[in-house]
């Protein structure tokens, strides 16, 4: 066996144990990652911020028309338009007559309007989300309904000028003429 100095075997202790130390891994780095700090939770909606700009409902986009908002493209009682505004709107009634279209207000989800004809005139009005009227304007009257409708145009009824008119919650409304 071989026999060391005090000092050498000092020297080799303190070699073996930097060694030792400089090979193990410390502590911190063998425990698993620590998990998130839980996040506090609101106990009240008064105490919740309002969502962020970019998080809320976008506002839907206008209904589209095939005719825009050319009143005019409705004078031979066929026509699907946007109003924004309260407009007067002539086309030929369901005898060849003069018939004129009054819508007399447009706003959010709302829409009210009068139609005459020869002699005749009806009113109509919706208000809500996809609310709407149609009217039926005949040589000898006219009739309404009013309420939720499917979203389509109105078919061309014999002998009648169909009008739809449909709420938007823009404020737009979409209004459709159709003659057969």
């Amino acid at each position: 066996m071989r026999r060391y100095s005090l000092p050498a075997l000092a020297a080799l202790t303190a070699l073996t144990a930097l060694t030792a130390a400089a090979c193990s891994k410390s502590p911190d780095t063998d425990a698993a990652p620590s998990s998130p700090p839980e996040r506090p939770t609101a106990t009240s909606s008064a105490t919740q911020s309002p969502p962020p700009e970019h998080t809320r409902k976008p506002e839907p986009p206008a209904p589209s028309a095939a005719d825009g908002r050319n009143t005019d493209a409705c004078t031979d009682g066929n026509c699907e338009i946007t109003v924004t505004k309260p407009v007067t709107i002539r086309f030929k009634g369901p005898d060849g007559t003069a018939a004129t279209l009054s819508v007399t207000e447009v706003g959010p989800d709302k829409i009210e309007y009068e139609v005459k004809s020869g002699n005749g005139q009806s009113k109509g009005g919706a208000s809500g989300a996809g609310q709407g009227c149609i009217t039926v304007l005949r040589p000898n009257g006219s009739g309404n309904s009013c309420g939720g409708l499917p979203g389509t145009r109105p078919s061309a009824q014999p002998n009648a000028v169909v009008i739809q008119a449909t709420t938007g919650a823009n404020g737009t409304a979409l209004l459709h003429i159709v003659t057969p």
